[in-house]
């Protein structure tokens, strides 16, 4: 009887931390140890269910050029979430669409620092903005569109 119990206790207390186990990989994110806005990315991140590694480096640009982002694409950090390249201050709903969709991309870009893109939030100003699929080939074309 007492065994039974434990089991009872145990598959109760094991259960939920398995069911709650992430259904996404674990984004690696390469940035600036002095970064302000890319540590608010990480936290917009967490915020929709990401698992994020941050790695403070001072060649963020070694990172572009390793996973493949294209000249003129390129933003503060960049980030590796599976074999995918995320680019910038890219939504995770974005993110996620991508994941879900398995594309063969090579990953997401949104170019620069735009303000009102997650991590880049302000009061004053908010800019329309687009999230570019990168291609294998380096091509890119709109995956979405934000106003």
């Amino acid at each position: 009887m007492k065994i039974a119990i434990l089991r009872a206790l145990l598959v109760a207390v094991v259960s939920p931390a398995v069911w709650a186990a992430p259904d996404t990989p674990v984004v690696d994110v390469y940035k600036s140890p002095t970064c302000g806005c890319c540590s608010k990315w990480v936290d917009h991140l967490k915020a929709n269910g990401f698992t994020v590694r941050s790695h403070n480096t001072n060649d963020v640009v070694a990172h572009k050029s390793r996973l493949g982002v294209p000249f003129g694409y390129g933003s503060c950090h960049t980030a590796q979430v599976g074999s995918y390249l995320v680019e910038g201050h890219v939504p995770a709903k974005e993110i996620k669409r991508l994941l879900k969709e398995k594309s063969s991309a090579r990953g997401l870009a949104v170019p620069g620092m735009v303000a009102g893109s997650p991590g880049m939030e302000t009061d004053e100003r908010k800019d329309a903005y687009d999230v570019f699929l990168v291609n294998k080939d380096g091509s890119t074309k709109t995956y979405a569109h934000y106003l």
